[in-house]
């Protein structure tokens, strides 16, 4: 148990070794530190990174996930998105923010993907306007933009460290979106399709390690539902000018549970034991589940 003077919004390990197990922390004051859990009285790496919250936090290079730098992203809540390597004082490797004349914009949730070698990486930023922005880190540049209608709550890729695949977003308003990331047309971007579950906010998406086409999500009525996404038999196709455009498949919901009268905001899975699962609601309750029969799906 450790304690400091500014809250914590959030945390990865993502950007460490197993060995190091350094934790990486986002706080109420815009700062980003990095911990050594051993000797946790002063960060091993501390900068102020921004002027508000930072609202998320994702790790990519470390933990044998992902090639290339081990790095760190965070998003806040004065609208920028920024990347860090923890050999690198001070300053972030890359600096997403709004464009002069352009509005901030509360940027809620942030995901590493497509670091499947050195050089490629991008980050995927979502606000709390329903934008959701690409960042290619390779050529520093923004690669894609759409707009999901809804606070951007979650978005991950179902594997950090290969081709981009797939990538879903989850919404304020009870809604998710499946990407197909495979395929990128010029002007309408990637396919996707779209699922309504609930009411309530979604608060979080998580793909299970050990099979990239099975996610939970978690909701604002204290809820865990179960998904599988089922590709189509082209995932590709042309349109009246020649050019490819991807093909978005369809999610099934294969199980549900009701934990807690409370909304359920963090969610993880064992990368070790296949079904194991942990979260954490408002109630202040952390539960760990099992969940059985994923072989056979």
């Amino acid at each position: 148990k450790i304690e400091k003077a500014k809250p914590i919004k959030c945390g990865t390990f993502g950007a460490t070794s197993l060995q190091q197990r350094y934790l990486a922390t986002g706080d109420f004051g815009g700062n980003l530190n990095v911990w050594n859990l051993e000797a946790p009285e002063i960060p091993v790496y501390s900068v102020k990174g921004h002027k508000e919250i930072i609202n998320s936090i994702d790790g990519v290079g470390g933990l044998g996930i992902g090639e290339g730098a081990p790095e760190i992203v965070t998003g806040s809540r004065d609208g920028t998105v920024k990347v860090w390597d923890p050999r690198q004082k001070d300053t972030p490797v890359a600096n997403m923010e709004p464009v002069q004349g352009e509005s901030k914009r509360d940027c809620w949730t942030v995901a590493f993907g497509n670091a499947y070698n050195q050089e490629e990486r991008v980050v995927c930023a979502g606000y709390d306007n329903g934008d959701i922005k690409l960042f290619d880190l390779k050529t520093m540049t923004l690669r894609w933009e759409t707009n999901i209608k809804n606070g951007v709550c979650s978005v991950e890729f179902d594997r950090k460290d290969i081709n981009m695949n797939k990538l879903v977003a989850t919404s304020l308003e009870g809604k998710f979106h499946v990407f197909d990331m495979r395929t990128q047309h010029p002007t309408k971007g990637f396919s996707s399709v779209s699922e309504k579950v609930q009411k309530s906010t979604i608060w979080q998406v998580r793909h299970l390690p050990q099979n990239r086409d099975i996610f939970m999500t978690s909701g604002g009525a204290g809820s865990l539902h179960l998904w599988k996404y089922e590709y189509p038999a082209q995932r590709s196709k042309k349109d009246s000018e020649g050019a490819e455009m991807g093909v978005a498949g369809s999610v099934s919901l294969l199980q549900n549970v009701t934990l807690s009268t409370q909304p359920i905001s963090s969610l993880d899975w064992s990368p070790d034991k296949k079904g194991l699962c942990v979260c954490g609601a408002f109630d202040q309750t952390v539960r760990v589940l099992i969940v059985t029969k994923l072989n056979k799906v």
